[in-house]
């Protein structure tokens, strides 16, 4: 029975805000180990410090949730799942900005950026969009991952970058006019998302007792829970990368497949763990929409910033050199979007769809000289999977067409279990 239905219990209620608040105290703890380490400049082994800088990430994940969850009382569950999820793979931005800053100096590491980037992307899709679904299906037995009708935006602003993002690898170069034309796809989608309704959304355990405090109070509080975490992840995202590759040369694993497999998983641990907290807790629709949105910001912003900053730290505008493998590498990612989207036009993604992109996913690490069969395999489940879907498109387009005029509410955060 709830407490709220036993009166005779009056020491019960006292008992969950200081859960709330040992919960949020425990995450913030979690994140010093790492921050201290790095500030101290302390050099244990790489295996410890991926343990210590990962725990610190895993800690910041923590907290950016609940942060993110507190925020839908005050702004569109939507815009806050995308701050949420652009905050998330901030790790990724930093890692791979490194790369391309290094390339206008070193050639070589060109190749690094671009297989970074890749490799995030391919992983976010292949392997944590796959990982709702088994969640969804271990805790509630759902067998497939439902979107709102709000989130055909994100459906079809991600075909729009897809579609534009197959024209890249036909180029010698990632060029300052692909990094303005992919900006401002991403700047209409955060600007659209800001216009859409704050709703009274369902929320549990510290998120609840954040959203419970008065206005000035929660904003203050949702604001610092926000920023810290974010200085933690920008703070050890890059050591903690740096860490896992030191542990994986040490173990003479491939230099290349680190950068594009362990550095970007290293680097999307804050999003894992966010997602997988969500779908843990039955809010399995907030967990895709985070997804969808990382998936937005990172072949957006990720991609077009690799440009940005090749240009800055060379001292001229100039395009990121593409050679003949990276060219393939963002074709066969351009596909996968492609069919993930195609196998999402009716808004949910099925235990099957899943299954597909993650098989698919891990025969890339079995067939590694076969990423152009892979591009055809891809594009060939798009084709199938708008012919199949093809009586949902008109819904998903009109629901595309109404969010767009704000005629429909907000995505929904959570299903509340």
């Amino acid at each position: 029975m709830k407490v709220k239905d036993r009166p005779s219990e009056p020491a019960r209620p006292a008992t969950r805000p200081a859960r709330n608040v040992i919960a949020i105290v425990v995450a913030a703890a979690a994140t010093l180990p790492g921050v201290v380490i790095e500030l101290g400049g302390f050099h244990p082994t790489p295996t410890i410090r991926a343990l210590l800088f990962g725990t610190a990430i895993v800690g910041a994940a923590f907290l950016l949730s609940w942060a993110a969850e507190a925020l839908q009382v005050d702004v569109s569950a939507g815009l806050a799942l995308g701050l949420l999820a652009l905050i998330a793979v901030l790790p990724e931005y930093i890692v791979d900005g490194t790369f391309a800053w290094r390339a206008a100096r070193d050639p070589s590491q060109a190749q690094f950026a671009v297989a970074n980037m890749t490799g995030a992307n391919r992983i976010l899709i292949g392997a944590a969009w796959p990982m709702v679904v088994v969640i969804g299906w271990i805790r509630f037995r759902r067998r497939a991952v439902d979107l709102d009708e709000g989130h055909s935006l994100e459906l079809m602003v991600l075909l729009v970058a897809s579609v534009y993002a197959i024209t890249i690898p036909f180029k010698d170069t990632i060029s300052l006019v692909d990094f303005a034309i992919l900006f401002v796809i991403f700047a209409v989608y955060i600007w659209r998302l800001s216009k859409l309704p704050a709703e009274e959304p369902h929320l549990v355990g510290p998120a609840k007792a954040i959203a419970a405090l008065e206005k000035r109070a929660r904003r203050a509080v949702t604001v610092v829970m926000g920023v810290a975490a974010a200085v933690v992840v920008l703070f050890v995202a890059e050591p903690f990368a740096e860490a896992l590759i030191e542990t994986g040369t040490e173990l003479g694993i491939d230099q290349f497949l680190l950068v594009q497999w362990l550095a970007p998983l290293a680097s999307e641990a804050p999003e894992f763990v966010v997602v997988a907290i969500f779908a843990w807790r039955g809010a399995t629709t907030a967990a895709m929409g985070t997804l969808v949105s990382s998936k937005i910001n990172q072949w957006t912003l990720l991609v077009g910033m690799l440009p940005l900053i090749y240009s800055i730290s060379l001292g001229e505008a100039a395009g990121l050199p593409l050679d003949e493998r990276q060219k393939d590498e963002l074709e066969l990612t351009a596909a996968q979007t492609l069919a993930a989207v195609a196998l999402m036009l009716d808004r949910r993604l099925s235990w099957r769809g899943a299954g597909i992109l993650a098989a698919l996913f891990v025969a890339q690490f079995f067939l590694r000289g076969q990423l152009t069969g892979f591009t055809y395999v891809y594009f060939g489940i798009a084709i199938a999977a708008v012919i199949v879907q093809r009586v949902h498109i008109a819904d998903t387009l009109r629901d595309f067409v109404a969010g767009w005029r704000g005629e429909v509410a907000a995505p929904a955060s959570s299903e509340g279990h």
